[in-house]
Formats: structure tokens, sequence, C-alpha cells
């Protein structure tokens, strides 16, 4: 019987890798919640009053939780790109791992961009969903940058 010895990158990838797929699950579920409510809707922007009371209230409900969704999971990408650029693996090494963000940030970009175009016409000012958007976007470039390198911002 051959002693396997897994490194601590391998068990930070393959534990980013299960990570990020349930976090997807979630992602889709949520996507999948908030397009159901929508689906009532023909062209957007739409008119909230056009709708039924029960539908205001569940598109304000799947609306409510993508969004919660999307500033959870920007917040938890953003420490973990940190981790990543603090811990002793080697350059390539951490190019996996934030190959593997920005693979999931690109799917999950998708889902979240729900938020900016299914929406009701007068749509209230959401800061937090401003400063959300602002976030991601510069977890995204800086895991791209870190995948880039400087040569590759050189080139």
């Amino acid at each position: 019987m051959t002693d396997v010895t897994i490194s601590a990158f391998d068990k930070a990838r393959t534990g980013l890798w299960t990570s990020l797929q349930k976090h997807l699950t979630a992602v889709y579920g949520a996507e999948k919640t908030f397009l159901t409510a929508t689906a009532f809707v023909e062209a957007f922007p739409f008119t909230l009053h056009s709708a039924t009371d029960e539908q205001q209230a569940d598109y304000q409900s799947a609306r409510s939780g993508l969004r919660d969704l999307y500033t959870d999971e920007t917040a938890q990408l953003d420490t973990l790109v940190k981790a990543i650029r603090t811990k002793g693996y080697s350059e390539d090494e951490k190019k996996q791992l934030y190959l593997l963000i920005l693979g999931y940030m690109d799917i999950a970009a998708s889902a979240f961009a729900l938020l900016r175009t299914h929406v009701a016409a007068k749509q209230p000012e959401d800061e937090e969903l401003a400063t959300t958007d602002a976030k991601f976007e510069r977890v995204q470039k800086f895991a791209r940058l870190n995948v880039k390198g400087i040569a590759g911002l050189l080139a």
C-alpha cells in the first residue's frame, strides 16, 4: 500500500473546488427563484403596480434573497482572494486558485446581473447594491491581475 501525502495546496484547491460548487448551487437556486418570481413580466423594466399583490411580494422577496446572496458572496470572495495572497503557495499555485474563483465569478455574475436587468420601472436607489457591484468588480479585477501577473500587463 502506498502512502500518498497530499500537499497543503492540493487540499486547498480541492476544498475551494468543493466550496465553489456548493456556492453555485445556492446561486442557481436564487436565480431560479428570482426568474420564477418575474415570470409574469413580458418586458423589463416593468411596472410593479401592474402585478398582483402576491406577484409583487414574490418579486420583492426573490429580489431581496438574490441581492443578499450577492452581498454575502462578494464579501466571502473578497476575504478569500486576500487569504490566497497571504498564503505561502507558489505563484503558479495561486494562479490556479484565482482561476477557480474567476470561473465561479463569471458564472455567478450572470445570475447577479438579473438585479440590474429584471427590475421594476421605478426601483428605489439601492446603495448597498451599488457598493456590492463595485466590490465584486474590484475582487474580480484583483483576481485577474494576479492571474496575468505584471508580465501580462506589460505585454
